[in-house]
């Protein structure tokens, strides 16, 4: 069996996150070459009974698996926001893996060139960063024995200037080779970060964000930092504003059906769930009495 270049990795649990894992796997059907992206989707273990089975007819549809995630005891306390990082450091077979959170959306035709690049992990800026101040960034790196990084950003949306570097972690692309494996360090340096005393009003729930700069560094990586049209993120500042006509956005991070309405984009959504299992209303798959 050839190996895929890059795996979409995502969460897969009821009751919402089933369904917008369906349509983000339809969308990644539609925009990449099966022969080389694969997907699995992971469900926490203690849920997988919970899952529709139109979500799971729907993943055999269109060739992807449903993994359950073990969970419990992988936090000190529960963050179900860490599902991403639980999810990520799952063994896979492939050159490259992507988390990708399930409120995402492809919408044209795209190449894992686009998002990997050997020795990096590839994310976007995120779009802001209003819980807490720059002074943040010493004890983040104090804590774990670095120096703060030297470069500095602009934000996506809402940025105060340039700043620490500070990534969304809704499409975080990594190499699965390398002497540590990226994953690990990433949650390795989240659970350090979740232990610290100082970080206590900030670190729940953007620890997975808050730790992704430094495990990257921790990880002998680098980062790259991806275009804007690699992973367009909607709403704050830009809520009810259209798509720039002027650029050609490849995925947008839609965070609540709403705002693909606004966008004119729910019914692109159903398009492509249609043309991958012939339904655009992914519970239309199986007959249950709550259908």
């Amino acid at each position: 069996m050839t190996v895929p270049d890059l795996t979409f990795a995502y969460i897969v649990e009821p009751p919402e996150y089933e369904i917008y894992a369906c349509t983000l796997l339809a969308s990644i059907r539609s925009h990449f070459d099966p022969g080389r992206v694969a997907a699995v989707g992971y469900c926490p273990e203690e849920r997988m009974e919970a899952l529709h089975p139109a979500v799971r007819k729907a993943h055999e549809m269109m060739g992807a698996e449903i993994r359950p995630l073990p969970v419990a005891g992988m936090w000190d306390d529960p963050y179900p926001h860490g599902n991403k990082i639980l999810a990520a450091m799952q063994p896979r077979e492939s050159r490259f893996s992507a988390f990708v959170d399930s409120d995402v959306l492809f919408l044209r035709d795209n190449r894992p060139e686009a998002l990997v690049r050997p020795g990096h992990v590839a994310c976007s800026m995120a779009a802001s960063m209003t819980w807490a101040g720059q002074e943040i960034w010493d004890t983040v790196y104090g804590a774990l024995g670095m120096a703060v990084p030297p470069e500095r950003m602009e934000l996506m949306r809402r940025s105060p200037g340039p700043v620490v570097p500070y990534f969304s972690a809704g499409l975080v692309v990594f190499p699965e080779d390398g002497a540590a494996r990226f994953p690990e360090v990433w949650y390795d340096t989240a659970r350090r970060l979740d232990r610290v005393p100082a970080l206590a009003p900030h670190r729940r729930p953007y620890l997975d964000q808050l730790s992704l700069p430094a495990a990257i560094r921790r990880a002998g990586l680098d980062w790259h930092v991806l275009p804007e049209e690699q992973h367009y993120i909607l709403g704050g500042v830009l809520r009810g504003e259209p798509l720039p006509a002027d650029r050609e956005i490849h995925t947008v991070h839609y965070r609540k059906t709403g705002r693909l309405k606004e966008l004119g984009l729910h019914k692109v959504a159903r398009g492509k769930l249609k043309a991958q299992t012939g339904v655009s209303f992914v519970r239309r798959l199986t007959e249950r009495a709550d259908v």
